[in-house]
C-alpha cells in the first residue's frame, strides 16, 4: 500500500515540474524574440567634450561613443577621438582614432570599464633658439581599466592604462579621473 501511494505523490511532482520548466523555456523563448526587435531601445549615446584656453596656449577635445546594453549588468560600445592642441611659437597636435568600450555593472551603484583606444597623434613641433622645426607621427594604444561611482545616466571614477609608457604615451599619466554620461 505505501508503493502505491508513493508513485502517485511522484507522478504529480512529475506532472508539476514538467509544466513549470515547459511554461520557464516558452518565457526565455519569448524573451529573446522580443529582445531582437527593440535593438535601439537598448543603445544610449554620450562622450565627452574638453575646452582648454589660456595664454598661447589651445586643447580642444570631442569624444563622442554610443553603447548597447546588452542586459542591466552589460553594455558593449564604440567610441570616436577627435582632438587639437596648440601651444603658440612651440607645437601643434592632432589626435585621432577610436575605441572599443565594455562596461559591467555588478551592482547599479558601481560601474566596471575596460576600454581599448588606438589614436593617431600628428604633432609638429616649431623651430625655436634650440631646435630646428620637425614632426612626429605615431599610434598609441592604451587599454584603459576603470571603476566608478554610478548614479542614474551618469558614472564618476576613475581609470588606469595598463599599457602606459611614459617614454610614448599620449598622456602624461597612466590614471586619469573621468565623468562618464549615457543618455
Amino acid at each position: 500500500m505505501n508503493k502505491i501511494h508513493f508513485s502517485i505523490d511522484c507522478k504529480y511532482y512529475f506532472v508539476i515540474l514538467t509544466v513549470f520548466f515547459s511554461s520557464y523555456s516558452f518565457a526565455q523563448q519569448n524573451y529573446v524574440i522580443d529582445n531582437s526587435s527593440h535593438f535601439w531601445d537598448k543603445v544610449q549615446f554620450g562622450g565627452g567634450l574638453g575646452l582648454g584656453f589660456g595664454s598661447g596656449y589651445t586643447d580642444i577635445s570631442v569624444m563622442p561613443s554610443a553603447i548597447y546594453n546588452v542586459n542591466e549588468i552589460v553594455a558593449v560600445g564604440v567610441g570616436l577621438q577627435f582632438g587639437y592642441l596648440n601651444s603658440r611659437n612651440y607645437y601643434e597636435s592632432y589626435v585621432y582614432g577610436g575605441s572599443l568600450i565594455t562596461l559591467v555593472n555588478p551592482i547599479p551603484e558601481i560601474q566596471l570599464s575596460a576600454e581599448l583606444e588606438q589614436v593617431r597623434v600628428d604633432t609638429r613641433y616649431e623651430s625655436n633658439f634650440n631646435r630646428p622645426s620637425y614632426s612626429d607621427s605615431y599610434w598609441n594604444t592604451a587599454l584603459y581599466l576603470g571603476a566608478g561611482y554610478r548614479t542614474g545616466s551618469v558614472t564618476i571614477g576613475a581609470r588606469y592604462d595598463v599599457l602606459y609608457n611614459p617614454n610614448k604615451s599620449l598622456y602624461g599619466s597612466g590614471f586619469m579621473p573621468f565623468v562618464r554620461v549615457y543618455f
